[in-house]
């Protein structure tokens, strides 16, 4: 009897402590590699996922030496390719922290008021840009960049 037991409690501990795969967040979701634009060495992934409620979330998170908590990164979605010289804005999205090299950003809608879903971003022509500052000369210091949506095979 002591032996049933004791290989019952070893077979609970053996199924008990298997590893379950974590659900992903998004309905689906597409990954984007974001290069390095200037000489700061950083490079990057902008993650799209369409979350439940048809939103999508851009999470960027890039490689490189991590800096201050009092500092951030400006992004932006971009219109065009990144190519393009002084493209509109299509969203500010939020900054990417220095201290963890990453930011999220929740959007449903762009500066015009269009609205944007994952369908419609899979053909969206646009680009994104991580900044080294909100304003002034380091303002036009681009850390990332990288195209997204139709232009992402470009």
């Amino acid at each position: 009897m002591k032996k049933l037991v004791l290989a019952f409690l070893i077979g609970f501990v053996f199924f008990a402590c298997k590893e379950t795969e974590r659900p992903s967040r998004y309905v689906q979701s597409t990954i984007y590699e974001l290069q390095q634009a200037s000489e700061y060495k950083y490079t990057g992934q902008l993650e799209v996922g369409e979350l439940p409620t048809g939103d999508l979330e851009f999470v960027i998170t890039l490689k490189g030496e991590k800096g201050s908590k009092a500092v951030t990164y400006p992004a932006h979605l971009h219109y065009g390719p990144v190519e393009t010289p002084d493209a509109p804005m299509a969203a500010m999205l939020n900054p990417v922290f220095a201290s963890s090299l990453d930011g999220a950003t929740i959007l449903n809608k762009l500066a015009n008021g269009n609205t944007i879903n994952y369908e419609s971003f899979k053909t969206f022509n646009g680009h994104v840009k991580v900044h080294l500052a909100a304003d002034g000369p380091d303002y036009d210091v681009i850390l990332v960049s990288g195209n997204v949506g139709a232009n992402a095979n470009q």
